[in-house]
């Protein structure tokens, strides 16, 4: 498993929390939904993934790069109410997906 660190972008509370990912599928999509789903952030609200400091992930490859313990952030699209947006309800209606992010990937 490769181990890494997520948080949420600007929020009160800047902690990480570590989430695990099979090394046999290091995708972004697959990056992309564990994250979400751990963090219980709509995945259509994630406009970016950052790699810290400063280094964007945006496809398979970069996700392939990733070492254990590497400190990434989800970057949220702005909006007028709460980033979450019932988060919880939504993640359990329907599978972590975002469809902007996939187009993304090569």
């Amino acid at each position: 498993e490769l181990v890494l660190k997520v948080r949420v972008q600007n929020l009160r509370d800047n902690d990480f929390i570590e989430i695990e990912l099979d090394r046999q599928e290091l995708t972004y999509q697959d990056l992309l939904r564990v994250s979400c789903c751990e963090l219980g952030v709509n995945p259509e609200q994630v406009e970016k993934i950052r790699k810290l400091p400063n280094t964007l992930v945006r496809k398979d490859k970069d996700v392939a790069r990733l070492q254990d313990f590497q400190e990434l952030e989800l970057v949220l699209v702005k909006s007028d109410g709460s980033p979450f947006r019932n988060a919880a309800s939504t993640l359990m209606e329907r599978p972590c997906y975002n469809s902007r992010a996939s187009k993304l990937t090569y």
